[in-house]
C-alpha cells in the first residue's frame, strides 16, 4: 500500500490492516483478518485449516471477539480474502452496519463494504 492509499483509510482502520497483515504473516496462511468491537478492542486471526475445523481468517477473528465478550463491531479488515468470505456474514449477523474492508494480500487494493453499499478504492 502506498502512502497515498494508506491515507484513504482512517487511522483506526489502518491499525486493523496492520494487525490483519501481521496475523497472516504469523500463521503463514493465505489470509489474515482483524476486527474492532464497539468498545474499541481489536482482535486478529489467520486462517484455520485443520482436519477437524476450518475457519476463514475473518470467521476466526469474529470467534475470537465473540468469545472474549464483544457485543458489536465497528469495522473489520480482511487481507487476502475473497469477496464471498463467510466471515462477512458473521460480522453482519452481529452488527449489520459494521464496515468490512477487503484487500489483496499486499493491502494495496481494497474495497469497503458497508451495510447495503460497496465502494471500490
Amino acid at each position: 500500500m502506498t502512502e497515498g492509499e494508506t491515507a484513504e483509510l482512517s487511522a483506526e482502520d489502518g491499525k486493523l490492516l496492520v494487525l490483519a497483515r501481521g496475523a497472516m504473516g504469523r500463521t503463514g496462511g493465505v489470509a489474515g483478518a482483524a476486527i474492532r468491537d464497539t468498545d474499541g478492542r481489536t482482535y486478529a486471526a489467520g486462517t484455520v485449516d485443520l482436519n477437524a475445523l476450518s475457519l476463514s481468517a475473518l470467521q476466526a477473528a469474529v470467534v475470537a471477539a465473540i468469545s472474549s465478550g464483544a457485543e458489536g463491531f465497528e469495522a473489520a479488515v480482511l487481507v487476502g480474502g475473497q469477496d464471498g468470505d463467510p466471515g462477512v456474514a458473521a460480522v453482519r449477523e452481529v452488527s449489520a452496519s459494521a464496515a468490512v474492508i477487503v484487500t489483496d494480500r499486499k493491502g494495496a487494493t481494497y474495497r469497503t463494504v458497508d451495510a447495503g453499499t460497496e465502494t471500490a478504492r
